[in-house]
């Protein structure tokens, strides 16, 4: 498929320009997050999930429409049999700037350089402590140390970026934001610090776990001199500097700052559901055009368009209600 420069860009009811995407292509993950899945969580049967050449396809549609920036999550992506395949294959598109993935870090040990060498850039890396107890408590099945390795082993291959995302719950991990931010300016990478989304029902009292970054901010800032920056990797985060190291701290807020008036992404299941929000139901399934016309991405195309006309103008999450804003697990839109 040729890039096009005067390809017809995605804008929604909004006038917002969506050329980001977060395509999951798996709903699997070999660790359990808190926060992110159910303990007894049920995967979905392997024939609901799009093949690795759909979702090929799908990058390549959306790409041809004007998109940018492509992330590729889970579940945990790099869990994925054959996933090295579809980066290999998306990696050096004409007209996309940037190929991405998110990663709890497990698979990183062995498969850093060869994600690098595919023309991934950047890539987000799950850490929400550095204690090996608190790591297992946390993921509830993880191993604390495979993940430190596979972070050393990315900072070998030489991404552009490498980013720690954290979230903070009180009472489990609250006490570690000035440590792991530490960890970060001593490896040289960027760290985020994510409010707890509310998404699907937990074990835990979202109301009284919530850590605001609001709070979080307050606090790094007594230890360290931050300098706030205007820079956007094109997501939600906004950033500060932490002066002399290489280190930025990012803040995403879905509940203390709403930052949908520049929303520019969409999501995309691994069953091929197409989600306007994160936090809404607005929905268009992609995977029936798929299957129906295998050789004319016109239909597909169409849809995508017109999905831009149920954007919502923005989520409604609430930190003070326990009840999720919507019942799907953040590991079924994907990370």
């Amino acid at each position: 498929m040729n890039h096009n420069p005067n390809a017809p860009a995605l804008i929604d009811g909004f006038g917002r320009r969506v050329d980001y995407i977060r395509l999951s292509i798996t709903d699997r993950c070999d660790f359990r997050c808190v926060y992110c899945m159910s303990e007894d969580v049920q995967f979905l049967p392997r024939d609901e999930v799009l093949s690795l050449e759909e979702c090929s396809r799908l990058v390549k549609v959306f790409v041809s429409l004007g998109v940018k920036k492509v992330r590729i999550t889970g579940g945990e992506p790099l869990v994925r049999k054959g996933a090295l395949w579809l980066f290999n294959e998306i990696g050096h598109l004409p007209g996309l700037n940037e190929l991405v993935v998110t990663t709890n870090g497990s698979q990183l040990e062995y498969q850093a350089s060869a994600l690098k060498q595919a023309g991934v850039r950047r890539i987000n890396i799950s850490l929400d402590t550095l204690d090996e107890a608190r790591f297992r408590q946390i993921t509830r099945v993880g191993e604390l140390s495979k993940v430190l390795r596979g972070i050393t082993t990315a900072k070998q291959a030489r991404f552009e970026k490498i980013k720690l995302n954290t979230v903070l719950m009180r009472g489990i991990n609250d006490d570690e934001a000035i440590p792991l931010v530490a960890f970060a300016i001593e490896h040289g990478l960027d760290i985020s610090f994510i409010e707890e989304m509310p998404l699907g029902h937990v074990n835990h009292s979202r109301d009284s776990s919530f850590v605001s970054n609001e709070g979080t901010l307050k606090l790094l800032r007594s230890r360290y001199d931050l300098i706030g920056s205007v820079e956007s990797t094109g997501g939600p985060a906004r950033y500060w500097r932490v002066p002399n190291t290489n280190t930025k701290i990012g803040f995403i807020s879905p509940h203390s700052h709403n930052f949908c008036e520049s929303c520019n992404r969409v999501r995309i299941t691994s069953k091929g559901e197409l989600y306007l929000c994160l936090g809404q139901e607005h929905m268009v399934n992609l995977a029936p055009l798929l299957r129906q016309f295998p050789d004319d991405d016109l239909p597909l195309k169409e849809a995508i368009i017109n999905s831009m006309h149920i954007k919502p103008k923005g989520h409604d999450f609430k930190p003070e209600r326990n009840e999720p804003a919507v019942i799907r697990f953040m590991s079924h839109t994907g990370g």
